[in-house]
């Protein structure tokens, strides 16, 4: 049945619109899954777009009898992914909202490639050859909000991108550098995947971000050595996961104080300087496992809303009774629901009961399976 899978993943798309922060219900990630046949919504950046949801109805005329050789067209749906395309097909509907160009061997983008495309909302160019795009290739997409060109040979952000685009997922290319201006004009910009690019903190220019009201933003997989200081202090998700940093230092996270989930996973932490996390008094979800502390981060009981804390494959030996929770009549607005601290050298029978005093359940904390 060849036209169900367009169907689908209309309904998908549409459903993506509705998404709220930090519900896991927000957009594609492409980081695990190359494909859209495997939509992921592990990470969400819970962005809501800014002129609705897309009316497929109301758009006229319809020009349903175009459609490129040997792609999928219905309800203006245009896929023509594993095709091996060597270029953008020609003859795409006028009327397109969502085209599908991923898996292909396209190497470049040029000026007249989506010329007459002023509807198109979404445009997937993952795993190709991409490494040149025209300064006005992106010109005529006047209401694209979702562009993904993940897996590609860019090696610098696409020029010139669209003023309505709310999403970029542009990870997994060779970016090395992210210039000043370049999200110049980008008002409705929302959520930015950039991660498994071999960006170093000093690729990243002064005030590369600015004017930029992000909700979620992925670094992960690059060379970071330490927490930028230079992003968008509108940020209510940061992921900065498999990098090189080594140290949060205390004015590190002081702009990131609408913070809701911090990761920090998979890095070589060993020291978190006293007071760090109290710039972040919103954050509900901290990954800080997979690196070398000795010892549970201070301030987590200062955190009222936290609720779930990633600790795990460190190098913990103690876990002290007031670690997690308020001394005394300390207030904490929402109970843990989520500890993590196996493979770790812990003695847990030592812990004490009271250490969790503030956990909503014993079964939402993980101990044990420590390997040296």
């Amino acid at each position: 049945m060849p036209t169900m899978w367009p169907l689908w993943l209309v309904a998908s798309l549409l459903a993506l619109t509705q998404a709220l922060p930090f519900e896991q219900k927000g957009f594609w990630d492409f980081t695990l899954d190359d494909g859209l046949p495997m939509l992921n919504d592990e990470e969400a950046s819970g962005a809501e777009t800014t002129s609705g949801v897309p009316d497929l109805d109301a758009l006229t005329p319809t020009y349903s009898a175009m459609c490129p050789f040997g792609c999928h067209c219905h309800l203006r749906v245009v896929q023509c992914s594993d095709l091996g395309l060597k270029a953008v097909p020609k003859e795409i509907s006028p009327d397109t909202m969502l085209l599908d160009l991923q898996n292909n061997d396209i190497s470049e983008l040029r000026a007249d490639d989506f010329k007459g495309l002023h509807h198109l909302y979404a445009l997937v160019l993952v795993n190709n050859k991409i490494s040149k795009i025209h300064e006005k290739a992106f010109s005529p997409l006047r209401k694209l909000q979702k562009l993904y060109i993940s897996k590609n040979h860019l090696v610098e952000i696409p020029p010139n991108l669209p003023s309505s685009l709310v999403e970029l997922r542009i990870h997994d290319n060779r970016i090395r550098k992210v210039p000043k201006g370049v999200f110049s004009g980008l008002r409705n910009m929302n959520c930015i995947e950039m991660g498994g690019n071999p960006l170093e903190n000093s690729g990243f220019e002064p005030g590369a971000f600015d004017g930029l009201k992000l909700n979620y933003l992925r670094i992960s997989e690059a060379k970071l050595t330490g927490i930028p200081k230079d992003l968008p202090e509108t940020l209510n998700e940061l992921h900065l996961d498999h990098n090189k940093i080594q140290a949060i230092e205390l004015e590190d996270l002081l702009r990131y104080s609408k913070l809701y989930r911090l990761g920090l996973g998979h890095n070589q932490i060993r020291m978190i300087e006293n007071g760090s996390l109290s710039f972040l008094p919103t954050l509900r979800e901290l990954h800080l496992d997979n690196n070398k502390l000795s010892r549970v981060p201070s301030g987590l009981p200062d955190l009222k809303l936290l609720q779930v804390v990633y600790l795990h494959t460190n190098n913990i030996t103690k876990v002290g009774v007031n670690d997690f929770c308020p001394v005394g009549f300390g207030v904490k607005r929402a109970y843990y629901n989520g500890i993590s601290l196996f493979n770790n050298p812990v003695p847990y029978w030592e812990v004490q009961p009271a250490t969790f005093r503030c956990v909503t359940d014993r079964l939402a904390i993980q101990f044990g399976n420590y390997k040296k």
